[in-house]
């Protein structure tokens, strides 16, 4: 672990987070990736430890902590094997808190981040939809101004804690007519009426709810706006750096997690009288993935390093979401190829893994459309700015 970044505070705070997991989660992961439903207890513990605050100011109950410590945070719930529920901590987490700390309002602090922070509410947010994908500003959902509301109409997809979280952090637009520069943002209790939502059935991260969000003629207060009236698609754009960030620290350390207990597996697996591990044409494909995490892990941190010096590093994250989660992939393809047989099952981790990382290259804007974003970058020279 490199000490340019790491303390021993941090050190301290990974073994205690660590250790948190073990006993408060890895019991339950089973059940929850049964269920598709995750226990509201285990939010309300993870309020109580702070974990939901370390970016987040004191004043509404953070700790205000340097991003390596969310990193940390990152990193060790990777390692409970189950991509669902750490999908479901980190969108509430830094998705829809992200959002209510930078966009809202103080009044609309208290009401959402407060909570959100103690691990009270849960949010979620909601800009993907049906028709758009990875084309934010070709939305159709709209936020129609009458009096003292706005009515919304449409809907998202693909939207992790869509069908059990509290609030919605929901992207519409207020002035079709504008495009991209038409988008407003919202914050949306999820009881109002004309709102519903239907749980999806997918591949991997089962333990989450991803959902389909419909807005039927849903009214909700101009108190409600946060930030700027049309202002909403830079605001999504500057926190997208961010996003990038962590599906790549997501990646690095699943795939860590996976070489982990792979090589475990290949000292404790004997065939022709030797353990596996000593077969040269094993040995040199654990060396290969592992040069190449770690060359994604330090890319990461670097990136990290720039987002806590107050630069805008998107090129930088774009880079580490594309090249990290390209590795998980090939991670897992070939440490279940080690497993043989086992690695086929479901009571072997490999398997649930796989399913898991292939969200990687799609989530967050898809492998595709990052290309491109670095393409324009470093061929086009175009130079992307933060929302003023």
């Amino acid at each position: 672990m490199s000490s340019i970044d790491f303390t021993e505070e941090h050190d301290f705070f990974r073994k205690s987070f660590k250790d948190f997991l073990q006993k408060e989660v890895v019991p339950h992961i089973e059940k929850w990736e049964k269920t598709g439903s995750i226990d509201r207890f285990i939010w309300k513990k993870f309020g109580e430890m702070g974990y939901f605050g370390l970016l987040y100011p004191e004043q509404y109950g953070g700790m205000d902590l340097d991003i390596f410590y969310t990193i940390i945070f990152l990193e060790e719930l990777q390692k409970v094997n189950s991509g669902g529920f750490a999908a479901a901590i980190w969108a509430h987490a830094y998705l829809a808190m992200t959002h209510l700390d930078k966009e809202g309002n103080q009044a609309q602090k208290e009401m959402y981040l407060t909570p959100s922070i103690s691990g009270e509410k849960i949010g979620c947010l909601c800009i993907t939809e049906p028709f758009g994908g990875s084309d934010v500003g070709g939305m159709r959902t709209t936020a129609v101004k009458k009096g003292d509301s706005y009515v919304l109409n449409g809907s998202k997809t693909f939207i992790t804690n869509g069908v059990y979280s509290d609030y919605l952090i929901v992207a519409a637009k207020t002035a079709p007519e504008l495009g991209n520069r038409g988008i407003s943002i919202f914050v949306v209790d999820r009881d109002v009426k004309g709102l519903s939502a239907t749980k999806l059935d997918k591949l991997g991260w089962r333990a989450s709810d991803t959902g389909e969000i419909a807005f039927d003629n849903v009214t909700i207060p101009l108190t409600n706006l946060m930030g700027e009236e049309n202002k909403g698609f830079p605001y999504i754009m500057q926190h997208f750096a961010f996003e990038r960030l962590i599906m790549a620290v997501n990646a690095h350390a699943r795939s860590e997690f996976a070489l982990d207990y792979t090589i475990q597996y290949m000292k404790d697996r004997m065939a022709f009288g030797q353990s596996i591990s000593t077969f040269q044409a094993l040995r040199h494909k654990i060396a290969q993935l592992s040069s190449e995490v770690e060359v994604a892990k330090t890319f990461n941190y670097a990136t990290a390093r720039k987002l806590k010096n107050g630069e805008y590093a998107v090129k930088e994250a774009t880079m580490a979401k594309l090249v990290s989660t390209k590795v998980s992939d090939d991670v897992m393809y070939e440490c279940l190829q080690l497993l043989g047989g086992y690695g086929y099952m479901e009571d072997y981790p490999l398997a649930r893994l796989s399913r898991d990382s292939r969200l990687g290259p799609i989530g967050g804007g898809t492998s595709e459309i990052l290309r491109e974003i670095i393409a324009k970058m470093v061929i086009d020279g175009k130079d992307y700015k933060p929302a003023t």
